[in-house]
Parts: C-alpha cells; sequence; structure tokens
C-alpha cells in the first residue's frame, strides 16, 4: 500500500491509468461477452429457451436502460460523489451484476444481472477521471484513446474467449465466459480505493491542501515549484471564472443556452456527440456480427469466427488513435472517419442488398463491414469519449460526461434492442438507418464540434465563451503561463 501513497510523477499517472484501464476493460468486454453466446444451445437451455424474437435482444441490451438511468445519477450525484468514487461503485455493481448472471437459471434472473447501474459510472467517469489527471495538454488526448483501445480490446477479448468456450456444449462454455467480467472490476476497484482523486476536483470542492498534494505528486516536484503555482493558479482561475458568470447553469439553458461560458451548449454537444455515434450502429454490429454475417450468405461458423477477426481488427484501429490524435486533431479525424464510414456502409448496403448474392459481392460486403469497424474503431471510439469529457467546464464536467453517457446508452438500447428485432423483421434495410447516420454525423461535426487539440482543460473555457469574457482578467490568468505573449495574442491562440 506504500507505493500507492509515495508514488508519483509517472508512476502516480500509470497506477491511475491502469486502474481506470481495467474498469474500461471490463466495460467492453461485457458489451461484447453475450454476443457469441446468446444463439449457443446450452446458453438458451438454461434460460428454458425462451419463447418471442424480443427475448434475446432485451436480454441483450437490458443493461443498457439501467446504464443510462446509472449516468443521471452522476448528473445529480457525480460531485458529491468524486470522480473516484463513481468508479469504485461502478466496479462494485458489475461484480454484483456477473455473479448473477453467472449463476442464472432463467431469464429474470439473466436480466437483474444484466440491469446494473455499473457501466453507466464507469462509462460516465473514466474519461473525466483521466482527463482531469492530465498535466500535459498533448499527453491527454493520447492517454483517454489508450483508455478507450483498451475497452475495445475487451470486446475482441470477449469474442474470442466466447469463440474458445463455445467448442463445448456444457453449461460451464457460457457462464465462465460472463463470470470473467468480475476479474476485471475486482482488480480496477483494488487499485482505485488506494488512489486519490483528481486535483481539479479537490479544488472545485474545496479541498485545497489534498488538491495541492495530488497536483504536487503528478508533476513529481514540491508545491512552491513555478510550475505546480502556475497549473494551481490556472486552475483556480478557471473556477473563479465559472464562480463569476452572471447566467447560472441549469437544466432548461440545454435548450437555450444564456451563459457566459455556453455551458449548455457544451453539454448538448456531448449528448448529440455520443448519440449519433450508437446511431451509426457500432453496438449492434458488436451484438449481432454473427447474425449479419449469417445474413451474407456465411456458415454458422465462419460467421462466429469471422465476428471474432472483426472484433480484432475493429480494436486494432484504436491503437492507431494515440501516436496520431495530436498531429491530425479531434475534429479532423471524426470528420473524415465520418465521411469514410458514410461510403463504406453504402458499400455494404449495396451488396447485402442484393438479390442475386455471388461470392463477389459476399466478399465486398465482408470487407465493407469489416473496413467499417476498421475506421470507426480508429476514430470514433477514442476520441468521443475524450472531446466530451473535456470541453465541459469543471464543475459541470460531471454533468456534461453524464449527458453523454445516457446519450450513448439510451441510444444503444435501441441499436440493441431494435437493431436485434428489425434484423429479424427488416432485415438488410435496417442497415439504410445506420448509413443516415453516417452522414448526420459528417454535418454535425462540420457544424457544431470546434477544435480542441493542444489546449489546456482551463483554455477550452475560453474557446466556448462569449466575446466579452475571453477579455476579462479571469480569462487572463487562465493564459499567463504563456509568457511573452500579449493578452490579444494569447486569446487569439486559445480561440
Amino acid at each position: 500500500m506504500s507505493i500507492f501513497k509515495e508514488a508519483k510523477g509517472r508512476t502516480l499517472y500509470r497506477m491511475m491509468s491502469i486502474s481506470s484501464s481495467l474498469a474500461f476493460c471490463m466495460y467492453g468486454y461485457d458489451s461484447g461477452v453475450l454476443g457469441g453466446l446468446q444463439e449457443t444451445d446450452a446458453y438458451l437451455k438454461a434460460l428454458q429457451y425462451p419463447k418471442g424474437s424480443y427475448i434475446i435482444p432485451m436480454i441483450a441490451s437490458s443493461y443498457t436502460l439501467a446504464a443510462a438511468v446509472g449516468s443521471l445519477t452522476v448528473m445529480m450525484f457525480g460531485m458529491v460523489l468524486g470522480r473516484r468514487y463513481c468508479i469504485v461503485l461502478g466496479n462494485v455493481c458489475a461484480i454484483i451484476g456477473a455473479v448473477l448472471q453467472a449463476s442464472s437459471w432463467s431469464v429474470p434472473q439473466m436480466i437483474a444481472g444484466r440491469v446494473g447501474f455499473g457501466l453507466g459510472y464507469i462509462s460516465c467517469t473514466v474519461p473525466t477521471y483521466m482527463v482531469e489527471m492530465s498535466i500535459d495538454p498533448k499527453a491527454r488526448g493520447p492517454e483517454v484513446a489508450i483508455q478507450c483501445a483498451v475497452l475495445i480490446s475487451g470486446i475482441a477479448l470477449a469474442y474470442w474467449v466466447d469463440f474458445s468456450f463455445t467448442r463445448m456444449d456444457n453449461q460451464i462454455s457460457w457462464r465462465i465466459p460472463i463470470g470473467l467480467q468480475a476479474a476485471f472490476a475486482t482488480m480496477s476497484v483494488s487499485g482505485m480505493l488506494l488512489l486519490p482523486d483528481t486535483p481539479r476536483w479537490y479544488y472545485a470542492t474545496k479541498r485545497t491542501e489534498e488538491g495541492d498534494n495530488v497536483l504536487a505528486r503528478l508533476h513529481g516536484l514540491p508545491l512552491d515549484d513555478d510550475r505546480v503555482q502556475a497549473q494551481k493558479e490556472e486552475i483556480q482561475a478557471s473556477i473563479r471564472l465559472e464562480e463569476s458568470e452572471k447566467s447560472k447553469f441549469n437544466m432548461s439553458l440545454l435548450l437555450w443556452d444564456t451563459t457566459d461560458l455556453r455551458s449548455g451548449r457544451r453539454i448538448r454537444i456531448a449528448f448529440l456527440m455520443l448519440s449519433i455515434k450508437q446511431m451509426m450502429g457500432i453496438n449492434m454490429m458488436v451484438y449481432y456480427s454473427p447474425t449479419i454475417f449469417a445474413q451474407v450468405g456465411l456458415s454458422p461458423f465462419l460467421s462466429q469466427l469471422l465476428a471474432a477477426v472483426m472484433m480484432t481488427i475493429y480494436a486494432f484501429g484504436t491503437y492507431l488513435l494515440p501516436s496520431t490524435i495530436e498531429r491530425l486533431g479531434r475534429r479532423s479525424i471524426l470528420l473524415w472517419s465520418a465521411i469514410a464510414c458514410t461510403i463504406l456502409m453504402l458499400i455494404f448496403v449495396v451488396t447485402i442488398g442484393l438479390e442475386n448474392g455471388t461470392l463477389a459481392t459476399q466478399c465486398t460486403a465482408v470487407a465493407a463491414v469489416i473496413s467499417f469497424m476498421f475506421v470507426f474503431g480508429y476514430s470514433w471510439i477514442g476520441i468521443t469519449w475524450l472531446y466530451t469529457a473535456e470541453i465541459a467546464p469543471l464543475k459541470y464536467r460531471h454533468v456534461g460526461a453524464a449527458a453523454g453517457a445516457f446519450g450513448e446508452w439510451t441510444f444503444s438500447f435501441f441499436a440493441v434492442f431494435g437493431g436485434g428485432t428489425a434484423i429479424t423483421n427488416f432485415g438488410w434495410k435496417i442497415y439504410i438507418w445506420q448509413l443516415l447516420s453516417c452522414a448526420t454525423a459528417v454535418v454535425f461535426i462540420y457544424f457544431m464540434c470546434p477544435e480542441t487539440n493542444g489546449k489546456t482543460l482551463e483554455e477550452i473555457d475560453l474557446l466556448f465563451a462569449v466575446d466579452s469574457v475571453r477579455d476579462t482578467i479571469l480569462a487572463d490568468q487562465i493564459i499567463h503561463g504563456h509568457k511573452g505573449e500579449a493578452t490579444s495574442e494569447r486569446i487569439e491562440r486559445v480561440a
């Protein structure tokens, strides 16, 4: 335990990153584990061969509604609980849920195990935790991108575990894969209980001494070092700027924003970005990839194998983002990838919709959908969680993260439950919805999302602020660390 208390600099940051990554890996694993199990005979036998085309999709998607409720809970109580305890609470809920699912012998018990609030807490808070721990603007993007790469690796791992265990035909074939998610959550919660919260949360809640301690440890420098003091003043100036707003934030401002820092607009962007991400159909692809390949005309064995391969390529795409995000920028990656996803989904819809498909059209459809997953994994997985966490003001960052996660989980339910039944009833036509959503994403990014690349969290406040705020003394204090620049030059650089 002493190593956790004495750790500083990159060592402390790595410990925080690993504990957060384990929570996100569990999140990804939980999202993917049922995809390769829900059509197996052993699983269906344990659930007494449920009747009705809606039951299996309901089981798969039930956790998304609970996660949406969990996100709303973070919106209300996240500032009181803190970033760290939200992650701890999420992991505890996940452990309980995993035990209930792995021991299930009925549909109600399985749904009860799936209906846990854990993923809502975790998805809201892990990106916020790592974003607020950042002391270098250029490290923030790659770090959150790595967290999200681990998340998708959890999905790929789940599919390979499923593929391995479902070669058996007994109850172990599905109970062990489902129960394994508790292992990730247990390791994550063990680490988080020994780690501190973020310095920004400590300062925002007036726990200055604890904030000083964590900030100095993250820098690996004494508290009185100029670099530590400069960042402390930058954070506190941002807090004072938020507190000085004439128009205080309330929920009605999500519809019509009159705040100086455009808090409502920023939270609205977070909600819409993650909602559109789900409408592009990524979770439907994750949950029903074996069914999708079967629709192309492939055998059950080949469909399940290709599903595992596709999830691996999907995960591989996420690992290319950390090294390129700071060079290419958040906005440009999202914009161009949305264009690429639109084209690939168009190819997939055309080829899968042909009445007399051939081997060539099958190969084209498979190549298009796997390429879609690779491009989506590279871009929209990591950047959306990063962008929604970093654009919200400090005191409302938990609200912004929760609003984004609420959009993610609400529309994930529509995609997984609605998409699951629609695949059965409408076939290939359901993918037209994904095609139109990809096109919508292009328009949304182009008109609504400014670039945040290379800016501190405190500078992002000024990026969204009304013009009058940018000229205030407090705004000058936020960017005081860039010595040698005139105030007007600093403001121009931030804008």
